[in-house]
């Protein structure tokens, strides 16, 4: 049984293309954050998450994101200062019916007004789903 859950976890992991060693920074914990996917990730990168005061370059930026957070732009500009130049920022937000949901369309709204591109969204546990952000293509220099 409990490799069973162990192989759940580490479905999430490559679901949110978690590789060993990389950086991975965590913004907007709380307590009602799952608890799963963040020991799923620490054991991929073989480390802790990073948490929101840390100041380096991190490859990974999990965003868990409420209705009542305040300001997704702000924030999703926050999170893109540490990322990596090839970095991704997850949205974690709480699916349809559970306290604190967002909106898909207010995502949308916000992401491109914040410099960035959405991606894709997959289901990351019981309660949250993930919303994949990068740098839009168009953005970085060709050489």
């Amino acid at each position: 049984m409990v490799a069973a859950e162990d192989a759940g976890k580490v479905g999430v992991a490559d679901r949110l293309g978690i590789e060993p060693g990389i950086v991975v920074q965590e913004i907007g914990w709380d307590e009602d954050v799952d608890d799963d996917l963040r020991a799923a990730v620490e054991e991929r990168i073989g480390s802790d998450l990073l948490d929101e005061d840390d100041d380096e370059v991190v490859d990974v930026v999990l965003l868990w994101w409420r209705e009542d957070d305040g300001d997704l732009v702000d924030a999703l500009i926050n999170a893109t200062s540490p990322l990596a130049e090839n970095g991704v920022i997850w949205v974690l937000t709480p699916k349809t019916g559970r306290p604190g949901h967002v909106e898909p369309s207010d995502i949308a709204e916000a992401v491109p007004t914040a410099g960035l591109a959405l991606t894709s969204n997959i289901s990351v546990g019981d309660d949250w789903t993930g919303i994949r952000l990068v740098s839009p293509k168009n953005a970085k220099s060709k050489r």
